[in-house]
């Protein structure tokens, strides 16, 4: 499945309006079983909330833009519901320092990471004052665009991070960890990392399976699991 993203950044809309049909469709009969559709990348699983909403399907996009929640929003609400009882553990580092997604700050969403990252005990969470990181998915990887990406992340987020050494850095935005990892020579991590690692207690299971997106959904699922025996859940 794919969001259509990619393809309405590139003013191919009957594409994505193509991609989002199929999405719709394979998601469609979960939402009617009452299943929440979670998500782990804000820009792609933010579409199903806003650019869904303009291809004319109406009642099917927003049926299944009220089923979605980006993960933390989901441990979030299950945590009000009361079913979500998990412990976290500490983890190595004693700070937190938080890179909210466009995306997520369009939505109002930036919150329920903060709130999550509290969960840990003994995490210290600070959220950096950025706008946007510079790479706006594709933007940043196109040379004639190099230039203004990295003045971007100059402004304010790049700093920031070269200036701590001993906290976790989270982005929950590929693009983000990208921009990060080569303006900053830092690697940052996604919320579901960070909680995975706090279930075991280890900063090791930060390094487990690589910064690939198998590793992410593999925690998020993790995180997930310990929390909704009395739930169903479709991770997107």
């Amino acid at each position: 499945m794919c969001c259509g993203r990619i393809f309405l950044s590139a003013g191919l809309v009957e594409e994505a309006k193509v991609e989002v049909r199929r999405t719709l469709d394979a998601l469609l009969p979960h939402v009617e079983r009452g299943v929440a559709i979670v998500g782990l990348e804000p820009s792609c699983f933010l579409s199903l909330r806003d650019e869904f909403l303009g291809y004319g399907y109406d009642d099917v996009a927003q049926r299944l833009a009220k089923a979605s929640f980006t993960f933390e929003e989901f441990l979030v609400h299950e945590r009000a519901a009361g079913r979500f009882d998990v412990s976290f553990k500490p983890i190595a580092q004693s700070k937190a320092l938080l890179h909210g997604h466009c995306h997520q700050k369009a939505f109002d969403v930036v919150r329920p990471v903060e709130t999550v990252l509290k969960w840990i005990p003994g995490l210290q969470v600070s959220t950096i004052e950025s706008s946007c990181c510079g790479m706006a998915g594709s933007f940043g990887c196109e040379a004639e665009h190099y230039d203004t990406s990295l003045a971007m992340g100059e402004l304010s987020l790049l700093p920031a991070i070269r200036r701590v050494h001993d906290a976790v850095i989270v982005a929950d935005g590929t693009s983000c960890r990208h921009q990060i990892a080569d303006g900053a020579q830092t690697e940052a991590f996604h919320v579901a990392r960070v909680l995975a690692a706090s279930l075991d207690g280890a900063s090791e299971a930060f390094n487990e399976g690589g910064a690939s997106w198998a590793s992410y959904a593999r925690s998020a699922f993790a995180v997930c699991n310990a929390a909704v025996s009395k739930r169903d859940v479709v991770h997107s």
